[in-house]
């Protein structure tokens, strides 16, 4: 793995704020990244990044796939007093989300910087301010602007439906945790970034025709829901889960064999754990009980393809996610073989 190449795709694509349906500014990263590699994506126009590398064989079509969105914020409504009521987009942590720094973004694109709080902010007012609830009936953005009634924050350009960034907090630290919101699924677009910079520079062709995506709107369940209809096998890139009875870690490469939609298919899930038993990947195999992925939109929608999911393990899924740059490398190493092995 080029360790250097993999933390500066960290810091651009960590960079772009990319809450679902909003793809414009990390798909044109995306684009740059793909094109400094040499290959020759296309955007769909559901807002997914598409790309195709010709395979030695023909007699196949296979497909993998990460989703570019993330979580976060809309405005739902403006207060009297000039803060902002929100609703969520996909499912962060609303709890974890008290005392973030966030942006506002208007549809003319002017960006306003702001804080998400508790209504009962302060110890001080507030008897309730450390029992209170936080939900998103409970929760506000305090804007960085002079505005103290609804009519302030309309001239700033604020409207319902304008999207809230919350900061992500990036940080790679020197034992090689990366510490993020939104590495689900972030982490995983590096990983398929990796991956295709080996291929290209090694100059290796797959073993079969190959369709990558860079997918937009998973969060909400229809991410992968228009990939090529032709596709064969399909094995996306996701976070793996971590906690309770599960096996999962921060350092191994987590492979599916079920989650909240149900099995992964069986023969290409046993393909994916014997190419990492044969190769010294280190690895788990886990069900993920509240969980869905790319495999099930494209099913949904009647692709006819054989299934499975792979990808670093992740600690605190949808709040303040942390995971190693290890898991990151053993998901880069599975996929790779994946796709060269006939």
């Amino acid at each position: 793995m080029n360790k250097e190449y993999l933390s500066q795709i960290i810091k651009q694509i960590f960079a772009c704020d990319s809450p679902t349906g909003y793809s414009h500014n990390i798909n044109q990263t995306l684009l740059q990244l793909l094109n400094d590699l040499g290959y020759y994506p296309e955007i769909t126009n559901k807002g997914n990044i598409q790309l195709f590398i010709e395979g030695k064989n023909h007699s196949k079509t296979v497909a993998t796939s990460a989703h570019v969105d993330t979580l976060g914020l809309m405005v739902r409504s403006i207060n009297s007093d000039g803060t902002l009521s929100v609703t969520n987009v996909g499912g962060p942590s609303i709890p974890t989300l008290d005392g973030e720094y966030c942006t506002i973004v208007t549809r003319s694109h002017q960006k306003y910087t702001g804080t998400i709080l508790c209504t009962s902010a302060s110890v001080h007012v507030y008897e309730d301010a450390k029992s209170k609830p936080r939900d998103l009936d409970s929760m506000m953005v305090r804007i960085d602007e002079k505005v103290f009634c609804k009519e302030d924050v309309r001239n700033l350009g604020i409207d319902h439906g304008d999207y809230i960034f919350i900061d992500p907090k990036t940080t790679i630290t020197p034992s090689g945790f990366l510490k993020s919101r939104f590495i689900d699924d972030k982490g995983s677009v590096c990983a398929i970034l990796c991956v295709l910079k080996e291929i290209k520079e090694k100059k290796i062709m797959p073993a079969y025709d190959t369709f990558v995506y860079f997918v937009n709107q998973e969060e909400v369940g229809h991410g992968a829901a228009t990939v090529n209809a032709k596709i064969d096998e399909f094995v996306t890139v996701d976070m793996g889960c971590i906690g309770k009875d599960l096996a999962g870690n921060e350092y191994k490469v987590s492979i599916c064999a079920k989650d909240s939609g149900g099995p992964y298919s069986y023969d290409l899930t046993t393909k994916l754990i014997h190419l990492a038993q044969q190769n010294e990947i280190q690895y788990v195999v886990d069900i993920f009980p509240y969980y869905g992925s790319d495999i099930g939109a494209a099913w949904r929608s009647g692709v006819d393809c054989a299934g499975a999911l792979i990808g670093p393990g992740v600690h605190a899924s949808h709040g303040m996610e942390r995971t190693h740059l290890d898991s990151i490398e053993q998901t880069i190493k599975l996929l790779y073989l994946y796709l060269i092995h006939e």
